[in-house]
């Protein structure tokens, strides 16, 4: 049995990994996924890992998963619980010293998306959030997301450097969701490739994959335990 540590995106609650927690825990695992905290200006992504690793406690055999925003977050909670794996799903990769509010135009992002956006007629990136981030999943599920909503990250978390010299030393997989409509696939195969030296994995689905594919993602993510 290993632990999965589930975390979140920007604005986003735990709730949102509930499905994929349940197919883990149905295939003999432990899950966690907290809710970061939210509505506070001045925390910073150490707070969100202390948050987490408060919340997970002592464990072994530790899996740290991160979504979109919590890519900032999961490495920093992987190398404090000195978890056996750290997985990133289409995730904002980050590099040594970057801030987040600098990672959409020096990673590349926004060029990216205003090309894809150029062919899929405006899909990429839609200020709808139904088009860009729920598009595949259940209307149902996609509203009660957006009821949850919170202000997080803070401006702090967003402004200040990450705040690590060198990645971990974790094993690290990265996943890439094959009908993302906010982080071209293509875009963030690249980027593995350049930041972590990984080739990324994929699987159907949108950006939130883990409400419209969570039986998918959840055969991955424990087969990387086989």
């Amino acid at each position: 049995m290993s632990t999965f540590v589930l975390i979140h995106g920007g604005g986003d609650v735990g709730w949102s990994w509930h499905l994929v927690a349940a197919e883990l825990v149905a295939r003999g695992h432990e899950a966690f996924a907290p809710d970061l905290p939210a509505d506070d200006d001045s925390l910073t992504l150490e707070d969100y890992a202390d948050s987490v690793v408060a919340a997970v406690g002592p464990r072994d055999d530790v899996v740290v998963v991160g979504h979109s925003f919590g890519a900032f977050t999961a490495p920093l909670v992987a190398e404090r619980l000195a978890a056996d794996l750290l997985v990133l799903a289409a995730g904002m990769i980050p590099a040594p010293g970057e801030p987040p509010e600098r990672w959409w135009a020096d990673s590349g992002y926004l060029a990216a998306a205003e090309a894809q956006a150029a062919v899929d007629g405006g899909l990429t990136g839609n200020d709808d959030p139904y088009v860009s981030f729920y598009d595949d999943v259940p209307r149902e599920l996609a509203d009660e997301a957006l009821r949850q909503e919170r202000a997080h990250p803070s401006p702090a978390a967003m402004q200040a450097p990450w705040p690590r010299e060198e990645w971990p030393d974790v094993p690290t997989r990265f996943i890439v969701f094959a009908d993302d409509r906010f982080f071209p696939p293509s875009f963030l195969r690249q980027l593995a490739g350049e930041r972590l030296g990984v080739v990324a994995d994929e699987i159907p689905g949108g950006h939130c994959a883990m409400l419209s594919r969570p039986v998918e993602l959840a055969e991955l993510l424990a087969g990387y335990l086989d």
